[in-house]
């Protein structure tokens, strides 16, 4: 919709675009204080047709975002449309969602996408993890790596839908055939999948088994959905617009700048981070979170309930500190290269103490304090005082706010827990199933 002067004022969709437009002007419409205005200023309409419902959401994304219409209050944000990244430029490539494919490490990936749901593109790539078992973790592997054979794999591995090549459990050339066939099953119809799916859904049904009935029901809907996704350019290629343009930092740049303030002389790739979270000392708990290459590598998260206090910062972080490495030497894992503690030299020198009893520890123990943003080194008396703009002390605050995050997200699960009254009797509840959804 256009003023007399050719300005866009509002830009909408429907599937009958007549009974649409024609609603805005009847007089008993009532569009509401904020919409009221936009009637007296149509003066002219513009119509693009579109293939599909799917194009439609598309296209009213990209032009709400061009072209910020007066009138249009949603869509102004920086929300996109996901898109399927596929890593091929990588010895052992990646599958990824992401709604920022312009971003430094998908350079040259392979791009799948827009696609207008980004609930049921993640539903169809669990199902498709299943037959082609590709890794979707953010790990920088090489197949020389000999710190692979000691590496312990994800539970994707142990529920066979990834092969591991993080622990050299599959070649790079086997790998990369199954990502190759991946990459053909998308550019194609995928009709002998969905034909055995809607096989197996009918069977089912017939059995009277109409739970797996409906389960297969919604991957089948989920593969098709698959097909809602943007063409452009010449058969073969997959190109893309990005709606919204992101800048990022690099967070392997993030690393190297760690090392370097912290003086190390190998890389740093793994950094753990711990916090503690507590209201007036109830309900106290502590968080480990895991970043590898700069990114969070979210299967190696933890969250502890303290039982050995209750009001006791350092006494808190020596209990969860201890229960992470206390057994490392047991069942050999990764080991961060730096574990960052929340707080300063008093919540430092907890966490040393808890590790000075246990059989491993990671190589170098940091603190990071919220106010000044110091990092305080062991055996330091002077703490670190590192740029605002600096890559390493930008990537030790990421991981200290996701620490933190996952600790009061635990916090607040256990104080709703504890508050809410306890079920009544005889009244089940009802079971969920993975996506959340009661079944």
């Amino acid at each position: 919709m256009k003023d007399e002067a050719g300005v866009v004022l509002y830009v909408g969709k429907a599937n009958r675009l007549p009974d649409r437009v024609s609603s805005y002007f009847l007089p008993s419409t009532d569009l509401g204080p904020r919409k009221q205005p936009l009637i007296e200023l149509v003066a002219e309409f513009d119509i693009i047709p579109c293939e599909g419902e799917w194009e439609a959401l598309l296209l009213e994304a990209r032009l709400v975002k061009d072209l910020k219409p007066r009138f249009n209050a949603r869509l102004l944000d920086d929300k996109t449309y996901p898109y399927l990244a596929v890593t091929i430029r990588e010895e052992f490539p990646g599958v990824y969602i992401t709604r920022d494919p312009g971003h430094e490490r998908f350079r040259g990936a392979r791009i799948y996408g827009p696609f207008t749901s980004g609930a049921d593109l993640r539903h169809a790539m669990q199902l498709l993890q299943r037959v082609f078992q590709f890794r979707t973790c953010d790990l920088d592997l090489r197949s020389e790596d000999p710190r692979n054979l000691d590496f312990r794999p994800c539970i994707l591995a142990n529920i066979d839908q990834c092969t591991a090549p993080c622990a050299n459990r599959i070649s790079a050339t086997r790998y990369r055939q199954d990502v190759d066939r991946f990459c053909r099953f998308l550019e194609s119809r995928r009709a002998d999948m969905l034909r055995e799916l809607r096989a197996e859904m009918e069977s089912a049904s017939a059995e009277r088994r109409y739970e797996a009935a409906a389960v297969l029901r919604d991957q089948i809907q989920a593969i098709e959905k698959l097909d809602e996704r943007e063409r452009r350019g010449r058969a073969g290629e997959f190109d893309w617009q990005p709606e919204v343009t992101i800048s990022a930092k690099d967070p392997r740049a993030g690393c190297r700048s760690l090392q370097r303030a912290l003086g190390l002389e190998t890389e740093v790739r793994c950094v753990e981070a711990v916090d503690i979270a507590h209201l007036g000392g109830g309900d106290t708990v502590g968080s480990l979170v895991c970043f590898v290459d700069g990114r969070p590598f979210k299967d190696r998260y933890r969250r502890f309930q303290v039982r050995t206090v209750s009001n006791d910062d350092y006494q808190a972080i020596r209990e969860v500190v201890s229960r992470r490495f206390r057994d490392s030497d047991r069942a050999p894992e990764l080991l961060p290269d730096v574990l960052l503690i929340d707080g300063g030299p008093g919540q430092l020198a907890a966490a040393l103490e808890a590790l000075a009893q246990c059989p491993v520890r990671p190589r170098l123990v940091i603190g990071l304090s919220k106010r000044e943003e110091l990092i305080h080194v062991p055996d330091d008396p002077e703490p670190m005082r590192l740029g605002r703009s600096h890559a390493g002390l930008h990537l030790c605050q990421a991981i200290r706010d996701e620490a933190h995050r996952f600790a009061q997200h635990y916090h607040h699960l256990l104080r709703r827990k504890r508050m809410l009254p306890p079920a009544t009797p005889g009244i089940s509840k009802r079971r969920k199933g993975p996506s959340g959804e009661g079944s």
